[in-house]
């Protein structure tokens, strides 16, 4: 809409707490529909004209902060007279892929993407506004949450404003937050006998057959009040700390059943919901954006016990006979290395085989050494062959380890040896770097599809494993959780970690189901080979060269 920003009653109280040089910090719980990105673009803009600062916005990503500017700031700043000029935007348009700036009289304003964490390390401000702050995911550095708020530690009267949708109850950084604060939560009064509540879906009712008529019922009269009451009840409604005794931290919780938005009508948010009910999926979306409250339960979790029970008698020295093909997943931690070997049938069926720790500093070369014995290894088939390790996969992904993991596997890629680092998304299982500087010594790994792909293997009990393995390895690999997400309306999936747990042999196994991903094995040939008898390995025949011996070249 078009004209002055007239702010909602709920709103009122958020802006002024973002404006209250006594409060440090304000975290805002919020459905869609309650018109939060114009409170805080107009937030922005009282800074920018009133108090300049320097500004730091973060969003989830680079297209989130590219859409931001362009359809929020930039329109109302051009609208608005006392601001228009406010603005230099003498940042470059291509700098817009990366990061967005502006500078005004004194301060500056950055738009920056939380999934980069070089983004949150080169600015010190003092006014730090981050949204939908439980759409950002951990980046190698860290939670991009904490890593924006140290950029505000030179500045004693900073400023730390955070809002988001909720997600996930046990995982979700804003609920988080909203539990440190004096956590408010905004209460409307019955038209009837005037007790002030919050509202919430347990009170919306409606005839059977027919939730356009929902309606509000008091829990203290028992009385029905309609939609046509809702402007008065919200216009009369007051925000209410249930934490008092917090200072400093204002913490507001809002759901959809106060917006004014013809959208979010009761009787609307009724039909939205009965269609939600019908996909458990659905009904948690319905939950996060509608209710604004975390929902539990919202992923995978595995069951360690479970997996311990499976274990069967076989390991290296006593291998599968339907095994034709193994690969090993490393992962380097600064005082062992940790490999997984798995093995494989024609299936593509996972036998893990073993789980071996090899102690020592992953700078010194004797470690190496025992990592490099251990994949020239090979073990008894019972077809009467041997066979050894096709294929391994050697996390590079510390940046302080990478460059000697890369020593190791550059002079070894001949026996497929691969330095991976992973990587979050949508991306392919395994590829060769696309980095100039990496390009044929380092392999990307989609580790969001592997887990996905391992967890559904997990859960249907199609993953085998040997009863020399430890009831250690079976908590590590149960060390993370499977979450859905919706970003832009489409479902990905996330893994978080679950609270007092390892996880180094997931990510082993994450590793070496990417290494066989790389492999292309013959399986016929391969069995046929480990049938025959193990022979003696011939001498190569020398032809000797008369250049060699001093003659000349005919």
């Amino acid at each position: 809409m078009s004209g002055r920003i007239k702010l909602y009653r709920p709103q009122v109280e958020i802006a002024d707490a973002i404006g209250d040089p006594d409060i440090e910090r304000v975290t805002i719980v919020k459905p869609v529909r309650v018109g939060f990105t114009t409170l805080l673009t107009g937030a922005i803009a009282g800074f920018v004209a009133n108090d300049p600062s320097p500004i730091l916005a973060v969003l989830p990503t680079e297209a989130d902060c590219r859409d931001y500017v362009v359809s929020d700031i930039e329109p109302i700043f051009d609208a608005s007279p006392a601001i228009r000029t406010l603005l230099s935007g003498d940042t470059k348009e291509g700098d817009r892929d990366t990061m967005l700036s502006r500078r005004f009289p004194g301060g500056s304003l950055k738009v920056v993407a939380a999934k980069s964490p070089k983004n949150l390390r080169r600015h010190n401000v003092r006014i730090l506004l981050m949204d939908e702050v439980d759409g950002m995911s951990v980046t190698a550095e860290g939670n991009p949450l904490l890593l924006a708020e140290k950029r505000t530690l030179s500045f004693p009267d900073r400023k730390i404003v955070v809002g988001s949708t909720p997600t996930d109850a046990d995982t979700s950084n804003v609920l988080a937050r909203y539990e440190q604060s004096d956590k408010r939560i905004f209460e409307c009064p019955c038209p009837h006998c005037g007790t002030f509540h919050e509202l919430r879906w347990g009170d919306i009712k409606w005839p059977e057959g027919q939730p356009n008529k929902a309606a509000w019922w008091c829990p203290s009269c028992g009385t029905e009040t309609d939609e046509r009451h809702k402007l008065q009840m919200v216009e009369n409604g007051r925000w209410r700390a249930t934490a008092p005794h917090v200072k400093g931290h204002a913490g507001f919780r809002i759901n959809a059943l106060v917006s004014l938005l013809e959208n979010a009508a009761w009787g609307k948010l009724a039909v939205e919901f009965i269609a939600a009910a019908k996909d458990p999926e659905d009904l948690k979306t319905f939950i996060n954006t509608i209710l604004a409250e975390g929902t539990n339960g919202g992923g995978t979790e595995l069951d360690e016990s479970d997996l311990l029970s499976r274990r069967e008698p076989f390991g290296l020295e006593a291998i599968p006979e339907d095994v034709l093909s193994i690969t090993a997943g490393v992962d380097v931690q600064h005082d062992r290395l940790e490999a997984s070997i798995f093995g494989w049938n024609r299936a593509g069926l996972p036998h893990v085989l073993a789980h071996v720790i090899i102690d020592g500093r992953w700078d010194d070369d004797e470690t190496w050494a025992e990592l490099d014995d251990l994949l020239k290894s090979r073990w008894k088939h019972p077809l009467g062959g041997n066979i050894g390790i096709d294929a391994t996969a050697v996390d590079a992904g510390d940046g302080v380890s990478m460059d000697k993991v890369l020593s190791f596997c550059g002079p070894r890629i001949r026996r497929k040896i691969m330095a991976i680092k992973g990587r979050n998304g949508n991306i392919p299982w395994i590829a060769a770097s696309r980095s100039a500087k990496r390009r044929g010594a380092l392999w990307i790994v989609g580790v969001d599809g592997i887990k996905a792909a391992l967890f559904n293997r997990l859960a249907k009990g199609e993953i085998r494993f040997s009863d020399t393995l430890e009831a250690d390895y079976f908590e590590q690999l149960t060390g993370e959780r499977m979450l859905v997400r919706y970003r832009r309306g489409t479902k990905v999936y996330e893994f978080v970690p679950v609270t007092g747990k390892r996880h180094e042999t997931l990510d082993c196994a994450v590793y070496a189901i990417a290494a066989h991903k790389s492999l292309t094995i013959n399986h016929d040939r391969r069995q046929s080979e480990l049938r025959q008898e193990p022979q003696a390995p011939t001498r190569p025949r020398v032809v000797q060269s008369n250049w060699a011996m001093g003659g000349e070249l005919s």
